[in-house]
């Protein structure tokens, strides 16, 4: 008997994507704006559901158990959600009047939201991967968007055969997990995994080193969310990919589809390998040391603001994967890591979102992303150079905003655990804030205090308009909002209670 309350944010959205089709099929060219009205409609809809099902009897299973509905859920649902509808505030604009516009293009975000909705439910290897594979697809046509540059059709080949890589590495690990316990449920993995009292081992391993099988399979599993979520070294297509995408793609792949990768991962360490922590948990820790420390070191270099944030988006995966290094080391401590890896992700999309979203207005201005181009933006745009500050500053993690709070979780979590590990990873993470500090403050002190350079602002020293459309504006201002009302308010409760209900 499939619940279909449960599934309802589902249905909302697929319905909404049949929506476009049709109108995009139906209404003239002068008409298509109004594909954009369609999709943000369809997802504030999706609430609907969301907040019906938040207020009846959690957690809700459908499908066998293989979907699950509880507040984690909710929670990511929510958030893919929220960014979504920003990210087609900041797209509108640009799509409409840039050469890629496109009705497909509120088709394939829409269909890579719903495949974020599944992976929040998903409790079994199937359905895990067929929500990979629907929020992961629309991304390599997204990125290779605009068709007429060479460099976003070179962004969306390589995003494509490097995630097709990284997919048949993921199968594999999924096959060997398979193998072991004989059923695609996470709990009969974890029962079968070593860790577990009393392993229930498939009956073709007898005799078969069945920890070798294990590793190989958790380790494969792994390296595929790892690739998603752009962890080192596994984050080579994400520079070229992110500086060749339109920049709306761009703060979508950044945000959205890092955060999907980080929720499939966080289902399986805390489902399906929660008693196989010792297999790993030193995995996760090099991926993490490595992934601040050289997404950190490269960012410093860059002189292109969009590949900059690439680095440091990648930067920002290594603080997430922080707090997992530590899971299972204790209830108390894996509540805390869970509970700062998803406040982490909240804090992390209004921050990385709020700056692509200045990007943008300022690149409408300027027709560049060259660091040179943010020299004075304070004389030219006030308003954005304010608005960049706040968020530079809470990527760079100075209080009260949201960045400071998330940090100050990830500190925390792995300070619980109080083992030299998770220790070193606190020097590691503390240090890893300083380099990252040089650059992002390096950004606010080109605006404040260089000249503007006349090539990129010799319009708008003369009086030219700076002010950005409605739906841009609309974004940054709630960004900017989000982005202060976090760092001040005391939401900590309620992360501390969807961490507790998950676990």
């Amino acid at each position: 008997m499939i619940d279909w309350h449960a599934v309802a944010p589902e249905l909302v959205l697929t319905g909404t994507v049949l929506a476009v089709l049709l109108v995009d099929l139906l209404v003239p060219n002068r008409a298509k704006w109004t594909l954009g009205a369609v999709s943000a409609v369809g997802l504030l809809l999706a609430v609907v559901p969301l907040l019906t099902l938040a207020a009846g009897d959690l957690p809700r299973e459908t499908f066998a158990g293989s979907y699950v509905v509880d507040e984690f859920a909710l929670v990511f649902k929510g958030l893919f959600i929220a960014a979504g509808y920003i990210v087609l505030l900041l797209s509108i604009d640009s799509i409409e009047e840039g050469a890629y516009y496109r009705g497909e293009f509120y088709f394939l975000l829409l269909s890579s939201i719903a495949g974020m909705f599944l992976i929040s439910s998903a409790r079994d290897l199937i359905v895990l991967f067929i929500a990979f594979e629907l929020f992961s697809a629309p991304g390599y046509l997204l990125a290779a968007w605009r068709k007429s540059s060479l460099r976003s059709t070179e962004a969306g080949l390589k995003y494509f055969i490097l995630g097709v890589l990284s997919t048949a590495v993921m199968l594999l690990g999924m096959a060997l997990l398979y193998g072991v316990a004989g059923s695609t449920k996470f709990d009969a993995i974890a029962a079968a995994l070593p860790g577990a009292s009393a392993p229930e081992v498939a009956a073709w391993l007898q005799g078969v080193d069945v920890q070798a099988v294990a590793v190989l399979g958790i380790v494969a599993v792994i390296i595929g969310f790892a690739f998603k979520v752009s962890a080192v070294p596994f984050h080579f297509w994400a520079p070229d990919a992110y500086e060749g995408a339109p920049i709306p793609v761009t703060a979508f792949l950044s945000v959205s589809v890092k955060a999907a990768g980080f929720v499939g991962m966080i289902l399986l360490l805390f489902g399906a390998l929660r008693f196989s922590g010792e297999i790993w948990r030193p995995f996760i820790w090099v991926l993490s040391v490595l992934t601040m420390t050289i997404g950190n070191l490269i960012a410093l270099r860059q002189t292109n603001l969009v590949r900059m944030l690439a680095y440091s988006s990648i930067a920002q995966s290594g603080y997430i994967l922080a707090p997992l290094s530590v899971v299972g080391l204790g209830a108390e401590v894996s509540q805390q890591a869970l509970q700062a890896a998803v406040l982490y992700l909240l804090v992390y999309a209004v921050m990385n979102l709020g700056a692509f979203g200045v990007v943008i207005a300022a690149a409408r201005r300027t027709n560049t992303v060259d660091l040179g181009s943010y020299n004075g933006l304070y004389r030219t745009m006030p308003a954005l150079a304010a608005m960049m500050t706040l968020f530079m500053a809470s990527l760079t993690g100075i209080p009260p905003l949201a960045g400071w709070l998330g940090k100050f979780q990830v500190f925390s979590a792995l300070a619980s655990a109080d083992e030299p590990a998770a220790w070193t990873l606190v020097v590691v993470a503390v240090v890893n804030s300083v380099i990252a500090a040089v650059y992002y403050m390096g950004v606010v002190r080109r605006m404040y205090f260089e000249e503007p350079d006349p090539r990129y602002h010799a319009a708008l020293l003369t009086g030219g308009e700076t002010a950005p459309p409605a739906p841009l504006a609309l974004a940054l201002g709630l960004l900017s909002f989000g982005v202060v009302l976090l760092g001040i308010t005391d939401i900590l409760p309620y992360f501390s209670r969807v961490a507790e209900l998950a676990l």
